[in-house]
């Protein structure tokens, strides 16, 4: 790990839910694990009038997201990091005067030796954005010649490329691109960034990753809940800009990517971008038409409990067609890729959560056990984000006895299985990436506009075309029944278990 600079982290919208949830406690276990800096400061900015010790109290002491970890280090180590939290009440209004939270800044910058080092975590809505970063301007927080200074922003990164292209050009007005950090919580996954390992440093992988042994790719990203009240904000966004944009297209960045130079964060990055470039896009309507795939749930009974329809969740309109459930087939037109399908689906109220990456390899040229039907069964490459996180490779082996008959095999890993199973939280990894400014994790600016490029075309197709049906599908299937079809030949998707291995022993649902 690199030395960390004294620095301090000021977070925007500190009284808000992602704080308590996720960036408090990421703080706290890499402060229980000694990554912090030793001179650092939090500084909690928000419209809500508190003071610093009822700042800690709710994000601390008070937290039912710490409450195991305050109860299991004890008394000491918890004052211990939570005198490291202070907070600025900005007053009714981020939009203004930053004088007051400048002075508090260079209080604090004074008092603990902070070197002027400065990350500006922004978890408020992106429509302030650019306010918040022009007031942080006007105060010269921005300034870099005497310290460094990043700025941190939460997704949504627009709601279509023009959108997004206006949110760049916003933050770019007074912040460099190569202080702006945009987070994907999904990039921080371990699973995630181990698919560039799996890749890139095993030469039974690489040789084999291009058209030539790949029939197709298959990525499913599947939950079992629903909309969980925030039917209002996913009734104006939709499965497609809530996952695929973002999270899904990163990871299709990453399987399609040519190697980098080096590791260094910008090498990764351009290749990401190329990949994303290289996607085709689909303008026309027929094509529009028999590539893609959209479905909302509908009320079924799951476990004995019935659950609601998609349309009769708080906040969803009575006619709402924004799809829960979204399938695109798409190509990427590049030497690598040429011809090979990509197969991505994103869904709600599926039978178990689920994240993985099916790479399917085409079937050997010369096919000397054909009788046997083994190549009904293609080798295949499972890469499992969550949960049971790990890699699942199925290939033919000859069943005892006599003759050649050929079943199917597993050979898998699984995090769990290593010495050391203290794994990082997303949040965890990318603060402390950005502490040190490496902003591999971090989705660039031509990369948000190169994914939003491909998505602007289904989406204004899905809200226009007559031709865009929306089917229905009961809660707890795995969506609509003509998904499949999308798929060519005989093939279908792979409907995981929520164990990695899936022979039908060892598929186990839990109950919810």
């Amino acid at each position: 790990m690199n030395n960390l600079d004294n620095q301090m982290l000021i977070i925007f919208g500190a009284s808000g839910d992602l704080t308590v949830r996720k960036l408090i406690p990421a703080l706290y276990d890499l402060y229980t694990g000694n990554f912090l800096p030793e001179n650092f400061v939090v500084l909690g900015v928000s419209r809500s009038n508190l003071s610093d010790e009822a700042f800690r109290e709710k994000v601390v002491y008070s937290s039912d997201f710490l409450k195991e970890r305050i109860e299991k280090d004890g008394k000491e180590k918890v004052e211990s990091f939570a005198n490291m939290l202070f907070y600025e009440d900005l007053g009714d209004s981020y939009d203004t005067d930053f004088e007051k939270l400048s002075n508090r800044i260079a209080g604090l910058d004074t008092k603990f030796k902070i070197n002027r080092n400065y990350i500006f975590y922004l978890s408020i809505p992106p429509s302030i954005y650019e306010v918040v970063a022009k007031n942080l301007a006007d105060q010269k927080l921005n300034d870099e010649s005497n310290g460094w200074k990043r700025l941190i922003v939460e997704k949504p990164f627009g709601y279509s490329l023009e959108t997004a292209k206006e949110l760049n050009v916003g933050l770019q007005k007074y912040f460099k691109e190569t202080q702006i950090f945009r987070i994907d919580h999904y990039l921080g996954k371990e699973t995630v960034q181990n698919i560039l390992v799996t890749r890139f440093s095993n030469s039974i992988f690489e040789p084999l990753w291009n058209r030539n042994y790949i029939r197709h790719i298959e990525i499913t990203n599947a939950e079992s809940v629903g909309v969980e009240g925030r039917g209002g904000y996913y009734d104006k966004s939709g499965a497609l800009r809530d996952m695929f944009q973002n999270h899904l297209m990163q990871i299709v960045s990453i399987i399609a990517m040519e190697p980098p130079i080096n590791d260094s964060p910008e090498e990764i990055r351009n290749e990401k971008v190329k990949a994303l470039q290289s996607l085709r896009i689909m303008n026309d309507e027929k094509t529009l038409f028999e590539n893609t795939i959209k479905g909302q749930y509908l009320s079924a009974v799951i476990g004995g409990n019935k659950v609601k329809g998609y349309r009769e969740e708080e906040g969803v309109a009575a006619d709402s067609t924004t799809e829960t459930f979204a399938a695109i087939k798409f190509f990427i037109d590049n030497w690598r890729w040429k011809d090979v399908p990509f197969y991505v689906r994103t869904a709600k109220r599926m039978p178990t959560k689920v994240t993985e990456v099916v790479i399917h390899f085409k079937s050997p040229h010369h096919q000397i056990f054909n009788e046997q039907g083994v190549y009904d069964n293609d080798n295949k490459l499972i890469i499992r984000i969550q949960p049971d996180e790990g890699i699942l490779m199925k290939f033919g082996v000859k069943v005892p006895g006599q003759g050649f008959n050929v079943e199917s095999a597993n050979m898998d890993f699984y995090y769990s299985s290593l010495d050391d199973g203290d794994i990082m939280d997303a949040y965890e990894r990318l603060l402390l990436d950005a502490m040190q400014g490496d902003a591999t994790l971090y989705a660039r600016a031509d990369e948000v506009e190169a994914s939003w490029k491909f998505v602007d075309p289904i989406l204004n197709y899905w809200a226009t075309s007559k031709t865009a049906i929306t089917h229905g599908y009961s809660a707890g299937v795995w969506g609509p029944k003509n998904a499949d079809d999308l798929i060519d030949g005989i093939e279908m998707w792979r409907n995981p278990c929520e164990n990695l291995a899936d022979e039908p022993s060892y598929c186990v649902f839990k109950k919810k």
